[in-house]
C-alpha cells in the first residue's frame, strides 16, 4: 500500500473546543466518508484494518475516538446523541458532505445516532453486534450474556462513583494487556469461535492494541461509555429513515443475539443479517467485505 494511503492520526477540534483524536485513511480525494464507531473500551485505531477496504471502495475512512478515549478530551455527562455533533464537526473540517456509518458493539448506538440526527448527510448505516437500549420492556438485555458483562452492567446501574471504584480494580490489566493474553482476559465473554479468531486470525493484536491506546490517558472514556448506554440515548430509533442493516451472531456473549433481534424489530425498514454460528469477533472478521458491499449499495 502506498505510504500516502496509510492511516494517520490527527487532532481536530470540536465546536466547543475539545480535542478529537481522529484516524484518517482510505481514499484521500473521496468526497464520501466511511465514519466508523468503535466499541467499549476501544478507540479509533480499531478500524485501521479497514483502510484498504475504504481505498478499494473510494471512501474516505474517518474514525473518531469518543470523548475520554486516547487523545480525545472528556465530555462529562455526554449522551449517545452527542456523537452527532463531533462527527458533523470533523466532516465539516474535512469538507465532506455525505457519509456512510458503521458501529461495532458499543459503537452501534453511536452509528444509529448519526443515522437519526444527521439524516440529510448519512447515506446508510451498518450496526455490527450493536447494543440495544437499556430498560426496554420487551428486551432481556443480559440473556445469554457473559458473566463479566452482566457484572459490569450491574455495577454501572449503581452510578458513576461505584462504577469508577469497580473499574479501578477490574481494568488494571487492560492498560498493558499483551496480545496473547487477551482471549484469556476476556474469559466468559468469548465463545470458542471468537477465541479462534483472536488467537489464530490476528484479531487479538487489533483488539489489544486498541485497548492499550484508548486507556493511555485514563479510564474516563470507558466510564462515560458505560453510563451512556444505560440512560436515554437522546434520539428515537423510530425516527430513522436512512437504510440500516443489523448484523449479529447468535453465539455473541458480549452483546447477545437478542439485541440484534430487538433492533431489527424497532428500527423502521431495518435489514436483517443474523448469522448462525458467529460470535462478537468472528462475525466482523469473516463478513467484513459483505458488510461494506451491503452498506454502499445505496451510494447513488
Amino acid at each position: 500500500m502506498p505510504s500516502e494511503l496509510i492511516p494517520e492520526y490527527v487532532i481536530m477540534k470540536s465546536r466547543d473546543g475539545r480535542r478529537l483524536d481522529v484516524m484518517l485513511g482510505g481514499n484521500p480525494t473521496s468526497d464520501v466518508a466511511l465514519v466508523c464507531h468503535h466499541g467499549t473500551p476501544s478507540d479509533a485505531s480499531l478500524w485501521r484494518g479497514w483502510n484498504e477496504d475504504a481505498v478499494e471502495n473510494d471512501l474516505k475512512l474517518v474514525a473518531i475516538s469518543r470523548p475520554g478515549y486516547a487523545f480525545s478530551d472528556r465530555k462529562a455527562q455526554r449522551s449517545v446523541a452527542c456523537v452527532a455533533g463531533d462527527v458533523e464537526d470533523v466532516l465539516d473540517l474535512l469538507g465532506i458532505s455525505n457519509f456512510f456509518t458503521i458501529g461495532w458493539s458499543g459503537g452501534g448506538p453511536h452509528a444509529l445516532a448519526c443515522a437519526s440526527l444527521l439524516s440529510s448527510r448519512c447515506l446508510g448505516a451498518s450496526i455490527l453486534a450493536g447494543v440495544a437500549p437499556h430498560g426496554e420492556p420487551d428486551l432481556d438485555a443480559t440473556s445469554e450474556m457473559g458473566p463479566e458483562n452482566i457484572e459490569h452492567k450491574r455495577v454501572t446501574l449503581l452510578g458513576e462513583e461505584e462504577l469508577r471504584k469497580w473499574a479501578e480494580v477490574n481494568t488494571t490489566s487492560w492498560f498493558t494487556i499483551a496480545d496473547e493474553k487477551l482471549a484469556e482476559t476476556l474469559g466468559g465473554l468469548v465463545p470458542e469461535i471468537d477465541i479462534d479468531y483472536l488467537n489464530n486470525h490476528g484479531q487479538a493484536t487489533i483488539w489489544a492494541s486498541s485497548i492499550r491506546r484508548c486507556l493511555q490517558n485514563g479510564i474516563d472514556g470507558y466510564i462515560d461509555d458505560s453510563l451512556v448506554y444505560c440512560k436515554d440515548w437522546g434520539f428515537n430509533l423510530r425516527d430513522i429513515e436512512v437504510p440500516v442493516t443489523i448484523w449479529q451472531g447468535d453465539l455473541d456473549l458480549m452483546v447477545p443475539f437478542e439485541h440484534g433481534q430487538w433492533l431489527i424489530k424497532h428500527i423502521p425498514n431495518a435489514s436483517s443479517q443474523l448469522k448462525i454460528g458467529e460470535g462478537h469477533i468472528s462475525l466482523v472478521a469473516k463478513y467484513k467485505p459483505e458488510m461494506i458491499e451491503d452498506l454502499i449499495k445505496n451510494r447513488n
